[in-house]
């Protein structure tokens, strides 16, 4: 038989018994009070608006203390999410309270993603629960939640009409948490036209389909109350940390040349109603919500992407185990048909590369050829080349040879002629007459007159002529 089956049968026949004496399981509630408050709370409030509407002030104002925090400028590229935790005590309850605002939200030219990193955010948070969900051993109780309970939207107080920024960032926002509008700084317009201002936000809001956090009414202990605050939505508050003396007590408000504004008092602002609402008696159903509403939403999807449901095509429950053996088996089955594809596209990359390496070899081959070819032809011009060579020089050889021996022979001859020249020369003699250079040879027959010159040169020396007599 099936749990359900069983389950079914239990309620169906479950019946109203009274009891004897006191038994104590009226003290349940009393336990989970005290463990709740033995553990603790945790509480994230996210404050979206443009740089300089005072979401800071609002919060040291709304929690009574003075949260650190570095302001900030109108200079940022993009918008930025900057998270603080502080443990707070009030009497003997705990509370982890995160702040998350958005730094430089509204201060670009270009506004048209300016929500995607508060999505981006809050969509990791959800995340973070879920992984921590999905583990096998889970510490949950011990776990610091850090999902989104409630979001402060802070509206500049023009007094027209919402910014197109305004919408399309609550309107991506609205299924992701619990959104809360404020109009912020309300004492910088009047009366009658923050009355207006407000008529005007709630029509754009319900014509634009955007869904705004409603103070819940099933409960009767806070049905009334809750009715009444839902019709003052969006709050209109002023936000101040400064103190001063009205009366005879010491009060937070804000100090103008035209009178004083008191934060406290309703007749002023409406920072007791969001004070009220949001902390003294919807805190829990803001967590609730959180968890029951938009995070199993984002749950849901973020299973169903990754292929679990609940009943299957038959409409029957569909167990978590059933839903991983099938998932298991689809997998498989991909698996196969992608190793086949890989294997098939491996093959034909590897014939695709023999190819490519084939046609290559025949390529390298080709020029191996032509290379041997002109290697073989560069050879041969060399060679005959260096035959000629051989041959002149052989040639040149042989010319030097004769040239040798003719110049031998020469001067064997020369030497005969330069002896005869020596011998006829010592067989002359040169003298002067009369200023004139005469010179007589002598043969074996007798004196022979050769020639005379005159005038005796000045320049000309005779020294090297010994034949002259001293």
């Amino acid at each position: 038989m099936a749990a359900t089956d069983i389950a079914r049968q239990v309620g169906e026949g479950c019946r109203t018994v009274p009891l004897a004496g006191h038994v104590g399981f009226d003290s349940l509630p009393d336990q989970l009070v005290n463990k709740s408050v033995s553990q603790g709370f945790c509480f994230n409030i996210l404050c979206v608006g443009e740089t300089g509407l005072g979401k800071s002030t609002l919060m040291d104002t709304l929690f009574n203390t003075k949260f650190e925090g570095e302001p900030a400028t109108h200079t940022q590229p993009g918008v930025q999410l900057r998270s603080n935790t502080y443990d707070l005590q009030e009497s003997n309850v705990g509370l982890k309270l995160t702040i998350v605002s958005t730094v430089g939200f509204g201060d670009q030219i270009n506004k048209e993603d300016s929500y995607k990193p508060i999505v981006e955010f809050i969509d990791a948070q959800f995340e973070a629960y879920l992984q921590e969900e999905l583990k096998i051993r889970r510490v949950l109780h011990t776990y610091h939640d850090s999902r989104i309970h409630a979001c402060l939207y802070f509206i500049a107080p023009t007094g027209h009409s919402l910014k197109s920024l305004d919408l399309v960032t609550m309107k991506k926002l609205d299924s992701k948490v619990n959104i809360i509008p404020i109009i912020a700084k309300s004492d910088a317009i009047s009366k009658s036209e923050l009355t207006k201002f407000k008529i005007k936000i709630t029509s754009e809001l319900v014509s634009n389909g955007v869904q705004i956090y409603q103070f819940p009414t099933d409960d009767e202990s806070v049905a009334e109350i809750n009715g009444t605050m839902n019709a003052h939505l969006p709050f209109a508050v002023i936000g101040s940390t400064e103190e001063l003396k009205i009366g005879n007590k010491m009060m937070k408000a804000r100090q103008y040349p035209w009178g004083t504004v008191q934060v406290e008092n309703e007749a002023h602002c409406d920072f007791v109603k969001l004070r009220e609402m949001l902390i003294r008696v919807n805190m829990e159903d803001l967590r609730e919500q959180t968890h029951s509403r938009h995070y199993e939403l984002y749950r849901r999807c973020k299973l169903e992407e990754m292929g679990f449901k609940d009943t299957d095509p038959d409409s029957k429950p569909f167990s978590l185990q059933e839903t991983y053996e099938a998932k298991r088996n689809e997998f498989l089955g991909e698996l196969q048909k992608k190793e086949e594809e890989m294997r098939q596209m491996f093959v034909q990359r590897v014939k695709e590369k023999e190819a490519e390496l084939k046609e290559a070899e025949k390529e390298l081959h080709e020029k191996f050829d032509r290379l041997k070819k002109l290697h073989q032809d560069e050879k041969k011009k060399l060679e005959d080349k260096k035959k000629s060579l051989d041959d002149e020089v052989n040639a040149f050889k042989q010319r030097k040879t004769a040239a040798e021996l003719l110049q031998s022979q020469g001067s064997q001859a020369g030497g005969s002629q330069t002896l005869k020249r020596d011998k006829e020369k010592k067989n002359s003699y040169c003298f002067t007459v009369n200023s004139a250079v005469c010179c007589m040879l002598h043969d074996t027959q007798g004196p022979v007159w050769v020639s005379c010159r005159r005038p005796f040169p000045a320049q000309q020396s005779w020294a090297s002529l010994s034949l002259i007599p001293p």
